[in-house]
């Protein structure tokens, strides 16, 4: 059978990516499309211990206390896991899967580790890593919710209900997460990623809004996907 299509929701912390995959995921399976949710990482799942023990700080309280190439690892591993056991199947027979965060959050996050003169480097591993050697399914499309890293603070913050150390070692790193959003977008920019502003005017748009704007993305892409 012809394989599904593989649509990923990406931002920084904070920026909406939940809200957004379960509102498209409700949008396709309500016009008959078959459609599932996943979300990375999974928590749910052992195949996450690695990345859990990575952002409560057990490998050290910054993030670059783990490079690049060794978080990558926690993370694909994690896709690997849920690939095989979990949504793979469903994908390879023509399902089609929305993804709040992927391989593309690799991108960011890592990225912001690393000297700008390497970020190519790095994502060409990256990609090759996951997609030919782990063997997991590449984006049929990235869409990119653009959040300023102090307004993803804020949201953050209001999550939490203001307890701060609720917070892990990325989020609670505003510097680490202006580097990161500068890696957003640049990853955006050079990987055809498309890129929709959460903000307008000084003030955040509407989850309706916002929306919106994915859907009509998405069917310039694939009309039977979206509205």
């Amino acid at each position: 059978m012809k394989k599904g299509k593989l649509y990923v929701i990406e931002g920084l912390d904070g920026s909406g990516k939940a809200t957004q995959a379960q509102a498209l995921y409700e949008k396709l399976r309500e016009r008959g499309i078959l459609v599932r949710k996943v979300s990375f990482p999974n928590y749910a799942s052992d195949s996450s211990a690695p990345v859990r023990m990575y952002l409560r700080g057990d490998f050290g309280r910054d993030p670059s206390s783990v490079n690049a190439y060794a978080a990558s690892s926690f993370y694909a591993i994690d896709r690997y896991a849920g690939f095989k056991s979990d949504w793979g199947t469903f994908y390879e027979n023509g399902g089609v899967i929305i993804a709040d965060r992927y391989t593309t959050s690799n991108a960011i996050h890592q990225c912001a580790k690393l000297p700008r003169d390497q970020w190519d480097i790095f994502l060409q591993w990256l990609f090759h890593y996951e997609y030919d050697l782990l063997g997991i399914p590449a984006p049929d499309a990235v869409i990119y919710l653009l959040v300023d890293p102090e307004v993803s603070q804020k949201l953050m913050t209001g999550r939490y209900e203001g307890d701060e150390s609720k917070k892990d070692i990325h989020e609670q790193n505003l510097e680490y997460q202006k580097k990161s959003a500068a890696a957003a977008a640049y990853c955006a920019g050079h990987l055809g990623w498309h890129t929709v502003r959460c903000a307008a005017g000084g003030r955040l748009r509407s989850v309706e809004e916002i929306g919106k704007e994915i859907s009509d993305i998405l069917a310039g892409i694939d009309p039977y996907a979206a509205d």
